[in-house]
């Protein structure tokens, strides 16, 4: 009964209902203006989310995700995989005190704008949770304190990237051109940086 209240109100409203799927665990479906059809998204830390556009019923959605069980199930288990080793690396990391890695921070960022030619206005160190680093159209320089915790060729990386930013401001081909030849190999540097994205949490 309680499920048929929260499937009626989902599907009279543009609200969201979290609901226990047999098989598959708790589901949040949620209206979604954007979404064609449709469309299962499974994230770490917020699980899996159904997108049910306005015109088709939440009887539509639950049905969709009883029939997509085994894919779900299957996703779930390559995501916690992946966490797991994700959590070894981590646990490999060494502390780095805060003071002393502002220092390494900004001396290798200074050695690196030096060697390759570049130049910058400010550099600020913060402790972010959404990113490594950033530069401002102003070439103010923004790196992440936790960046002094990761292997120093993937710290480089970043710098480089910030550094990059500061002549081209997008991600167009042309800057992972030139990010690639500093580096010797921009994409997989960005994507072993990925295994770090819990030190961010």
């Amino acid at each position: 009964m309680e499920e048929r209240r929260l499937m009626n109100r989902i599907s009279l409203s543009s609200g969201s209902a979290v609901i226990e799927i047999e098989g598959v665990g708790p589901v949040l479906f949620e209206r979604s203006r954007r979404a064609r059809r449709l469309n299962i998204s499974i994230h770490p830390f917020r699980g899996v989310r159904v997108a049910v556009p306005y015109g088709l019923s939440l009887q539509r959605g639950r049905e969709f995700v009883r029939r997509k069980a085994g894919w779900i199930r299957g996703h779930i288990a390559k995501i916690e995989r992946e966490m797991e080793r994700r959590k070894a690396i981590m646990a490999d990391l060494v502390p780095v005190d805060a003071e002393e890695a502002k220092k390494r921070l900004i001396a290798r960022l200074d050695e690196l704008a030096c060697r390759h030619g570049f130049s910058y206005n400010r550099v600020f160190i913060r402790n972010q949770r959404t990113r490594w680093g950033s530069c401002s159209p102003m070439n103010n320089i923004s790196l992440n304190i936790k960046l002094a915790s990761l292997p120093q060729d993937l710290a480089d990386y970043v710098i480089l990237h910030e550094l990059v930013h500061t002549r081209i401001r997008s991600h167009d081909r042309q800057f992972w051109k030139e990010l690639d030849r500093l580096t010797g190999g921009a994409k997989a540097a960005d994507m072993r940086l990925e295994l770090y994205r819990l030190l961010l949490i």
